[in-house]
């Protein structure tokens, strides 16, 4: 047997070196995907162009194999809200790795999840404690399961669209039947319209509701919830003794120009707030779900109940150390405020657009949330153009823009849901007016190409034949 004498000294740095293994495999990076990960995503990849291979990055900006600059308009879905490797994040994970803590012992209080919960709760002054575990989905399951062992209840609301993760509990909320068929039975929960209070309250007064979920933005399509909702909604969830879960884990953290979507709408005090994403300083997984003190109290009557909800890595020395400083680089830097105006520069030239453009239907959206819908032309020259991708598939024509503002503009984009003429804008919180003027001479350029008949059409009818094949 081994002893503590005979246990060999750590070996130092030199058996494992990152930099050698990655000059010497990095190249392979789409066929290990193919091989071993999900197939399809190099195969969609390849299908679209977007078989980039990027070396580097660094704020909302980074760099392929030739040394072209990109911009991100994506943040890798949110997370990057203070975009790529910020330096007061970088510093405060080598301090947290150079402390060598005794992390995650499981049976002691370390100072670093008090810290963030500390930091997080004095942005939510109506809010008591928080639970931290890895994601925005496994923030959404606590929410779940504290709602309805609060509250007793068996049923949540969720909203026609919505998306609040992809585990079996948050797959149950999800309204997009995409994501959901094939992975029955899921549990018994109930889509309503978003902004329908009549349809809550039909449900409401079948007395077994625990809560309704809401993101007070809608990622799937940018659909922001009507004015008066939110609290409406609110105070027939109290009065039937069930819970407002606001899902922020992509709105929140000053995406849309406050520091939760919901702080826009006076008066609306969500019993259980989930967060996620932008936390992390794109570094450290992480997933927040912040609620009342008489939620907690009731999910954790007992010590016998200390572990009944609990997650092996939720609170890691990292993970907290990336949270503080991300929340330490908002306060100081004034991001809140930065997404702001930012934003609202963005969506006004943006929206100065749509009576240059007959495929241009809507701007919308809040801060650094925008939502840029196309829709169906009226001269009988694009009208016909339209049909054709129509039929195909819905959806083609905001693909058709997405692409050739990567490969001509290298500015990264996306679709903003499956089968929808939406693009989303959630770039990084610190983009600047020279990058906002970039994207919107780009989107210009291809709304140019598009109305003109050029290499935008092209590219569609490549589409089209993909779509069908897939069929």
């Amino acid at each position: 047997m081994t002893t503590a004498e005979s246990a060999p000294a750590p070996s130092g740095t030199g058996d494992f070196d990152l930099g050698a293994l990655l000059a010497e495999r990095g190249a392979e990076r789409y066929e290990l995907h193919s091989r071993y990960l999900n197939h399809q995503l190099p195969r969609m990849l390849h299908t679209i162009g977007f078989d980039k291979v990027y070396e580097r990055a660094e704020g909302a900006h980074f760099w392929d194999a030739d040394g072209n600059d990109h911009l991100d308009m994506l943040a890798g879905f949110g997370v990057m809200g203070l975009g790529r490797h910020h330096p007061v994040v970088r510093k405060a994970l080598h301090d947290v790795l150079d402390a060598s803590l005794a992390d995650l012992t499981r049976f002691d209080c370390q100072p670093l999840p008090g810290l963030l919960a500390e930091r997080l709760l004095a942005h939510s002054p109506h809010l008591d404690r928080v639970f931290f575990g890895n994601s925005g989905t496994e923030a959404v399951e606590g929410a779940l399961k504290f709602a309805r062992f609060a509250t007793g209840r068996p049923r949540v609301l969720y909203c026609e669209h919505a998306f609040h993760g992809l585990t079996t509990g948050s797959l149950s909320v999800n309204g997009e039947s995409g994501f959901r068929d094939g992975f029955a039975p899921l549990l018994p929960d109930t889509a309503v319209p978003l902004g329908d209070l009549d349809a809550l309250e039909r449900e409401l007064r079948r007395q077994d509701v625990a809560a309704l979920i809401v993101e007070p933005i809608q990622g799937k399509g940018v659909h922001e919830s009507p004015p008066g909702y939110l609290r409406a909604a609110q105070e027939l969830l109290h009065r039937h003794k069930a819970l407002l879960i606001a899902d922020e884990v992509q709105t929140g953290l000053g995406r849309t120009g406050d520091f939760y979507a919901y702080q826009h709408e006076q008066g609306v005090e969500p019993d259980l707030v989930c967060v996620a994403k932008a936390l992390s300083g794109g570094y450290v997984p992480v997933g927040a779900t912040l609620g009342k003190d008489w939620i907690f109290k009731k999910v954790y009557s007992s010590m016998d109940r200390v572990l009944v909800h609990s997650a092996s890595f939720g609170a890691n020395a990292q993970a907290m150390a990336a949270g503080l400083a991300v929340l330490s680089v908002m306060e100081k830097e004034g991001t809140v405020a930065h997404a702001r105006r930012t934003g609202d520069l963005l969506r006004t030239r943006l929206a100065a657009l749509t009576d240059r453009y007959e495929l241009l239907a809507d701007v919308r959206g809040r801060g650094l949330m925008i939502g840029i819908e196309f829709g169906r032309p009226r001269s009988l020259r694009l009208r016909s153009r339209w049909a054709m991708l129509q039929a195909a598939r819905k959806g083609l024509f905001a693909q058709m823009v997405v692409v050739p503002l990567l490969q001509r503009h290298r500015i990264l984009t996306q679709v903003s849901g499956d089968h929808m003429e939406v693009i989303k804008l959630i770039p990084p919180l610190v983009i600047d007016e020279e990058d906002v003027q970039r994207f919107v001479d780009a989107f210009t350029a291809v709304m140019d190409d598009a109305h003109d008949g050029g290499l935008v059409w092209e590219f569609g009818r490549t589409l089209v034949k993909q779509a069908i094949a897939d069929r």
